[in-house]
């Protein structure tokens, strides 16, 4: 039996829209205590927690942190990325893929937005 029927997920693309959620708040918080405590990092950090929890309760007011976090990620990597480009490029590259799979994430959950009403 795998995690994702244990945990009565329906399908493999939600499974990992929770676990990215779930990762990006755990990372915030990590670089909350690392970054000596920005403001902003915590609130993505909290809203990805509220998402994920929302994903597995298949909560239909999931959509609208979705949606929170797309326009507060989006304009968070962006800043970065304009400003720190080519200063770390690792660092770059995590900002980079954060914001592509934020909007990669964003488009399935409101593809699927149907099963988060029921």
């Amino acid at each position: 039996m795998s995690f994702a029927s244990k945990l009565k997920m329906e399908s493999v693309g939600m499974m990992l829209t929770l676990i990215f959620y779930l990762i990006v708040g755990i990372i915030s918080f990590v670089a909350l205590v690392i970054a000596y405590f920005p403001l902003h990092i915590g609130i993505i950090g909290i809203f990805s927690l509220v998402t994920a929890y929302g994903l597995f309760r298949k909560r239909n007011w999931t959509i609208w942190f979705v949606i929170m976090l797309f326009l507060i990620a989006t304009t968070f990597a962006t800043y970065t990325l304009y400003y720190y480009f080519w200063q770390n490029l690792l660092f770059t590259t995590g900002v980079l893929a954060y914001l592509i799979l934020t909007w990669v994430f964003t488009a399935y959950i409101a593809l699927k937005r149907k099963t988060l009403e029921t």
